[in-house]
């Protein structure tokens, strides 16, 4: 019976977070009329591609995707690099004030990010990189969660191999690149996912920092080009929501087993 009852709750789970991306699917080959008829309707009944037609044809589709890509891209490689450098530092090193250290970053995490949004703003003004790559992507190379998630992993990571590399003579820097961060690919790979999820899907820093078209994210381009004088086209909306989904739904697809692995043995020691 109570397996019975665990499978229903799942199968509940389940549809409940799988039903809006069908229907934002379904509802992307509508036409705009159909899309806002009331109560909506599940499978199309006259499906057309000109939503997608309509999508390429408005917005200049390789820049703001390779936009997009630049700046996902190169702030999960700093993710990926920066946070698993702090979180060896903070896992495997002694030296004074690592535990407040630890806190800092702790708070960091608690800390909203609407807390520090427009002080970031004004830093990254002052320093001339608004409307430039390097003002999407420096302020987020070390994310906090990240260092954080790296930090739990590599606790799980015996002492003695570290120091049996220590005695043979191994620098730290060899011991990080050549041992630790082998150990560390499902960690990596679940980091590399979540960073690459977060800042896929930036929307606001983007829309403030870059004030020409030619450095619009994908996001950006989508919310701003899908509003019409009147209303708002849906069709042209939600064609554009699959296609901003599929990248990431492809690298979550060809990492899932290391991002699996890496969110269940984080945090055991």
């Amino acid at each position: 019976m109570a397996s019975l009852v665990l499978h229903a709750v799942l199968v509940v789970g389940l549809v409940a977070m799988v039903g809006p991306f069908v229907w934002m699917l379904l509802s992307s080959v509508k036409p705009e009329g159909e899309i806002r008829l009331v109560p909506t309707t599940w499978w199309p009944h006259h499906p057309t591609l000109d939503n997608y037609r309509d999508l390429f044809a408005r917005l200049n589709f390789p820049t703001y995707f390779l936009n997009s890509a630049i700046v996902a891209g190169l702030i999960t490689l700093g993710n990926l690099m920066f946070c698993s450098a702090v979180g060896y530092a903070l896992a495997k090193l002694r030296f004074p004030g690592r535990r407040a250290l630890f806190g800092l970053v702790l708070g960091s995490v608690m800390v909203p990010g609407m807390v520090t949004f427009v002080p970031l703003f004004v830093l990254v003004a002052n320093m001339g990189l608004t409307n430039t790559y390097a003002g999407l992507v420096l302020p987020f190379l070390a994310w906090a969660l990240g260092a954080f998630l790296m930090r739990q992993f590599m606790l799980s990571i015996p002492d003695e191999l570290i120091e049996s590399a220590r005695v043979d003579g191994a620098g730290e820097l060899r011991i990080f690149l050549r041992i630790v961060l082998p150990l560390c690919r499902p960690a990596l790979a679940a980091l590399g996912i979540l960073s690459f999820l977060t800042f896929w899907n930036s929307f606001l820093w983007p829309l403030v920092v870059a004030t020409t078209e030619d450095k619009y994210t994908l996001p950006v381009a989508l919310a701003l080009f899908s509003v019409g004088q009147n209303q708002t086209k849906f069709g042209l909306l939600l064609a554009g929501s699959v296609v901003v989904v599929l990248p990431v739904l492809i690298v979550f697809l060809l990492l899932q087993r290391h991002f699996v692995r890496g969110i269940a043995t984080t945090g055991l020691k």
